[in-house]
């Protein structure tokens, strides 16, 4: 073989190989999937603790940030991406028992034991101001409130934030009003007599009157916490102070756990409930009490008999959005898994 046909050979073959290097470097550096620059030793399920973010998680592990979003496309059933709560599983490949990967799934509930953390005197959290803002609590001849969204300026069929939309209301409002956009969902019910409490609304986010023309307002999304949609109903808009001060009730008081958000068989920390206590017995949002799980009966040894255990604590509630007969409220602190039917009593200190 002569010089000239053994350079050849070389020469493609270096070519082959530098190209190669060149599509593997390009396809690293669009970040694609979760197999490239993994930490070594990469064990899953991965638990979160308190502070993490998918951010930092995917900056951990991949050296990457901005694999977030292929984090949390592996994971769906965390439904908002900016709370994840110290507890959670993270998977980060297709593989894990039920979750195959990009498809989506109904999460069970679960209950995550952890040591509590009390509650200042001023809660100011934003744990509380995400449950003001999104629950709410009004009476059944309320759920149509004072309007609803008509359309969009650009047709289009769900709008966020800064979209301009166009509301029908049943009065006309002054340029600058807020109102709340919300649908409504549950209706909350008196375990024992059937009686109709209250309905359960999800507030979707706030709209602005800019105008208003033949009976028609234009207005701008300024929040939203979900899409919104057309027929989503408005209410005047709520002021919502974020410093929240803990009281008590002024006298005894005691309740019932009757809804779990979500229809939840049972609930923890930080989920939202509803109690047969409101208004008339004197509660304000803000108020602090105490949710208590009845005691079993027991066989006495001694005797033969049997014995009724006394009721024991099991977590601490803060009342939200109080009405009439019944009220919303937020578990701050739990040692086991509520149920509807606990008992619920003020928890004034002696």
């Amino acid at each position: 073989m002569t010089r000239k046909h053994f350079m050849l050979p070389v020469l493609m073959a270096s070519l082959f190989l530098f190209t190669s290097s060149l599509f593997a470097g390009q396809s690293q550096a669009r970040g694609e999937g979760l197999n490239s620059n993994v930490k070594p030793g990469l064990s899953q399920p991965y638990v979160v603790k308190k502070g993490d973010t998918l951010w930092d998680i995917a900056d951990y592990f991949f050296k990457d940030p901005w694999k977030w979003l292929k984090i949390w496309e592996h994971n769906l059933y965390i439904t908002n991406p900016d709370l994840i709560y110290p507890g959670n599983k993270i998977w980060f490949d297709g593989n894990q028992p039920g979750q195959g990967g990009l498809t989506r799934i109904q999460p069970r509930p679960m209950i995550i034991v952890r040591p509590v953390e009390r509650l200042e005197e001023k809660a100011d959290s934003s744990m509380l101001l995400t449950a003001l803002q999104r629950q709410g609590f009004i009476q059944a001849d309320q759920v149509q409130g004072v309007g609803y969204i008509l359309d969009s300026r650009d047709d289009r069929l769900n709008y966020g934030e800064h979209d301009r939309v166009y509301l029908k209301l049943q009065q006309p409002a002054k340029p600058g009003t807020l109102f709340d956009v919300f649908r409504s969902t549950d209706v909350l019910r008196e375990p024992n007599s059937g009686n109709e409490l209250g309905v359960l609304i999800k507030h979707m986010g706030q709209v602005k009157v800019l105008s208003a023309e033949h009976g028609v307002s234009r207005a701008v999304v300024v929040k939203a916490f979900e899409e919104i949609s057309r027929g989503d109903r408005v209410k005047p808009a709520r002021t919502i102070d974020p410093h929240i001060m803990l009281s008590y009730p002024d006298s005894s008081l005691s309740g019932t756990v009757i809804y779990i958000r979500n229809d939840a068989h049972e609930a923890g920390q930080h989920q939202v409930l509803g109690i047969n206590l409101g208004l008339k017995d004197g509660l304000k949002a803000g108020m602090q009490m105490s949710i208590f799980k009845a005691g079993r009966v027991v066989e006495d040894k001694v005797t033969g008999g049997e014995v009724l255990l006394p009721q024991e604590q099991i977590g601490e509630l803060l009342i939200l959005v109080p009405q009439q007969k019944a009220s919303i409220a937020l578990i701050t602190k739990s040692t086991g898994p509520i149920n509807v039917g606990d008992t619920v009593k003020h928890s004034r200190p002696q």
